[in-house]
């Protein structure tokens, strides 16, 4: 067989010989729709190629995004590793000061960046130089510094003296600007990029890098090669993963400047499907609009917005009109099985899915097998509120106690580790991590599991969630899920909190739905026939909203700070 690199360019090129026509849709800042094409996307994309190589480019230089969702940021997905660069996505919501920190350890050259977040930008530019660790030089023997920063005008309002304007960055490569935000491209962009011609790159060099949040240390980097994202593609636009084809309308509201928008926007440039770009608007009544308005059969998203969508829905009464077959698919964190429930009587399939950055991320998607069909209504939906099976070419075991693995009963608790084409082998710019690697190469995800015989994965929690009551664990994403079934809850985090006599104790949290009322007595009665006994909370602290982190987790060590904090003698149950 021939030997044919597994790289950006085919799926580049794929998108602009053979979905020219489809369309892409994104909403701007002043909420304006910005409409333009796979064909347009495939010359700018080339013509920013051009225009980075022309500007000094070099195989392996980092050139980092500060953006939203939008045509300019998938412009920037291709654009960059197609020239031998490597796009490095910025956690917008991260602290200015993590953010820099990032900046410098990538070792940054370039930084494309929306107009609508250079205020973000200048809160920590003064704080970017390489890394003190690093060499003299840059990744190509550049000056230890960010070169240059191009600003995408979806405002149109004028580029600030110091920057570069994007637009003309393109123009410089034969793409014409984009002189209104709303306004389409001319037949002139036919042109853009015609005389780029791809480096020869090897499928095993890196194409994109992303950083993870939520940890308790600095964060560290995750590089993709070109074979692990486009191999990532192939598995989750399988049919019983994603199963996304050129007829459907996609929106990926999973943030691009994280986890590579769960790898969706690479997929789609290989099936064709119209794309929806949500922009800077994610709260319920603008993804409503946009799921309405354009249509769309699929989007992404972690269960903290999908929760906001369906209890605005609720509230309407069923007035709005889906497309048919409408799909939520759902990570990040567990999705209650009251959602579920909630979204199948409205007609809106929810699908649940595991992954992490070291995973490119998507490593489990649920889906019912076809013996499963004629299951019991409760055993079905049992299944599909686990995180399900592995994708193709990902290995996963559940290891307990001695590293051995646990049996597959969907009872026995073990560590939830993962090895396969698209999972990271170390971090970048660090040396191997025994807390993160086993001895025999797999990597630890920190998830604490169980898998039954069917291979169906449910996480029952973050090691650093668990709760250890009395010697036993209790599963803080059980009783959250359990407690979110109630008709009157919003949301609800659970925490362990310190207890003289057994160690640790659950304490929950609780967001109670506009309007709706509950005591703690209520919500337990709720979920005691649930659970044995000593699971059950001591408290039930309710309050106006529970903390998230950057990509919209519940943030639990906020919470637990809180309750430190608090000087209170209060025991028992609390309402």
């Amino acid at each position: 067989m021939m030997s044919y690199p597994l790289t950006l360019p085919h799926l580049l090129e794929r998108a602009g010989r053979y979905f020219a026509n489809s369309e892409i849709v994104s909403r701007l800042p002043d909420r304006s729709l910005h409409r333009t094409s796979y064909g347009d996307f495939y010359r700018r994309a080339r013509a920013l190629a051009m225009a980075l190589t022309q500007a000094g480019l070099k195989r392996g230089d980092r050139v980092a995004t500060l953006m939203w969702n939008h045509y300019a940021h998938l412009e920037a997905y291709f654009g960059v590793p197609v020239a031998g660069g490597v796009v490095h996505t910025l956690n917008l919501r991260l602290h200015p000061d993590e953010i820099a920190y990032i900046v410098n350890d990538a070792q940054d050259r370039f930084l494309i960046v929306d107009d609508v977040l250079l205020p973000l930008f200048e809160l920590f530019k003064d704080r970017v130089t390489f890394h003190p660790n690093a060499p003299n030089t840059g990744a190509s023997g550049t000056p230890p510094t960010l070169e240059r920063i191009f600003v995408v005008p979806l405002t149109g309002k004028p580029i600030p003296p110091g920057y570069e304007s994007y637009e003309e960055l393109l123009k410089s490569a034969g793409a014409p600007a984009n002189e209104a935000p709303g306004g389409n491209e001319t037949s002139a962009a036919k042109a853009s990029g015609a005389e780029f011609c791809y480096p020869e790159l090897d499928e095993n060099e890196p194409a994109a890098m992303c950083y993870t949040s939520g940890t308790t240390g600095r964060p560290p980097g995750v590089v993709y090669s070109h074979r692990s994202i486009v191999l990532h593609a192939f598995s989750i636009l399988l049919p019983d993963s994603m199963g996304a084809s050129q007829r459907d309308t996609v929106m990926p509201v999973v943030p691009m400047f994280h986890v590579l928008s769960w790898g969706i926007p690479h997929a789609l440039a290989m099936v064709g499907s119209k794309l929806v770009f949500p922009g800077p608007h994610l709260d319920a009544e603008s993804l409503l609009d946009l799921i309405e308005r354009e249509q769309v059969t699929f989007a992404a998203g972690v269960p903290t917005l999908w929760l906001a969508l369906l209890q605005l829905l609720e509230r309407d009464g069923g007035k709005h009109k889906f497309a048919p077959g409408l799909q939520l698919l759902v990570g990040g964190s567990a999705a209650p099985e009251a959602m579920i429930r909630g979204f199948d009587r409205l007609g809106i399939e929810v699908v649940h899915a595991w992954g992490m950055t070291e995973l490119s991320p998507v490593g489990t998607i649920s889906r019912l097998r076809a013996h499963m069909r004629d299951l019991p209504e409760d055993e079905r939906y049992a299944v599909r509120s686990t995180q399900g099976t592995a994708l193709p070419f990902v290995d996963l075991r559940v290891v307990g106690d001695g590293a051995k693995e646990v049996c597959c009963d969907g009872k026995t608790m073990g560590e939830l580790q993962a090895r396969g084409p698209f999972v990271t082998g170390r971090y970048h710019n660090r040396a191997h991590d025994p807390e993160k690697f086993t001895a025999d190469g797999w990597l630890r995800t920190g998830d604490v599991a169980t898998i039954n015989a069917d291979g169906y994965i449910k996480i029952c929690d973050r090691t650093k969630d668990l709760i250890k009551s009395g010697g036993e664990w209790i599963s803080s994403v059980d009783l959250e899920n359990a407690i979110m079934g109630h008709p009157a809850v919003a949301e609800a985090a659970v925490i362990a909190v310190p207890h003289p006599k057994w160690d640790e104790r659950p304490l929950a949290c609780i967001v109670l739905k506009q309007g709706a009322t509950a005591s703690a007595e209520e919500i337990e009665r709720f979920i005691a026939d649930k659970f044995a006994k000593w699971w059950l909370p001591d408290r039930y602290m309710f309050m106006d909203a529970i903390p998230r982190t950057s990509t919209g987790k519940f943030l639990k060590r906020a919470l637990r700070q809180r309750v430190a904090s608090e000087a209170t003698t209060a025991s028992g149950k609390e309402g």
